[in-house]
């Protein structure tokens, strides 16, 4: 079933990760789709293998020009936008006594920013299409605090914040909008070493219940979802994709739990 057929979509940060897996993807449902990314050479690469239903624009986030030019494209070659997902993001560790204010500036640029401009500028061709959706990328850590991750927790927290003002200001014109939290996902930037799934989830996934990393293209089916007709009364929502990450405290040695989870 082509769940998307005759949609048109914009996705940010499509060159790698979650933003290819939720390209081929939605190509794969009937899309027409326009990557956007700073890594030029990854994203065409990725828009050659989808074929004709893909393009790729260079898209730095925190540029209007870009989003302009990439509205434009996808309107102009494809005749309509259905879909933005804001997807691009960064991610800084350290602690917050040493975060320099660069540091705070790219992440909130990107992350927010990004987003806040992807939004205004992909609203007015939604609006004339008469309906549409925004799928914004938040993660885990737009539902909870994180050691060491002031900023980007701030970021996604701020995410989820304007997805909720954003579903109250664009719902008259049947636009609706949804913020998707990831959990660890085993992409560049939640695996940047490409370690063996196994190896990542023996260190760092025992706590979280289903006990192991996300693939990208399972973060892709739930943005699938929120962008088809499937999902046409949930606008505002968070949806956590997680692993059970945020349902609470998990304890896999405590007595009682199924076998083998310890």
């Amino acid at each position: 079933m082509a769940r998307l057929a005759g949609k048109v979509a914009i996705i940010s940060g499509g060159a790698q990760g979650m933003g290819a897996a939720t390209a081929r993807l939605f190509a794969a449902e009937g899309a027409k789709v326009v990557l956007g990314d700073i890594l030029e050479d990854k994203g065409r690469a990725v828009a050659a293998e989808i074929g004709d239903a893909a393009l790729f624009m260079k898209l730095d986030v925190r540029s209007e020009e870009d989003w302009q030019a990439i509205v434009a494209a996808a309107t102009e070659k494809f005749g309509k936008l259905d879909i933005l997902v804001n997807n691009a993001a960064v991610v800084h560790f350290g602690a917050a006594d040493q975060m320099s204010k660069a540091d705070a500036e790219r992440v909130l640029g990107i992350n927010v920013i990004g987003t806040m401009m992807g939004v205004k500028h992909a609203v007015p061709a939604l609006k004339a299409n008469g309906k549409g959706v925004i799928v914004n990328i938040s993660s885990v850590d737009g539902l909870r605090g994180c050691n060491g991750l002031t900023a980007y927790t701030a970021s996604k927290w701020a995410v989820r914040g304007i997805t909720k003002s954003y579903a109250f200001e664009f719902g008259p014109f049947g636009i609706r909008v949804v913020s998707i939290h990831p959990g660890g996902v085993n992409t560049e930037m939640g695996n940047p070493g490409n370690e063996a799934a196994e190896t990542v989830n023996a260190r760092s996934f025992r706590r979280v219940p289903l006990q192991r990393i996300g693939e990208p293209e399972e973060i892709a089916r739930a943005t699938l979802f929120v962008a088809s007709d499937e999902a046409s009364y949930i606008s505002g929502a968070e949806i956590a994709v997680d692993g059970g990450w945020t349902a609470g405290h998990y304890e896999p040695a405590l007595p009682n739990c199924a076998p083998g989870l310890a």
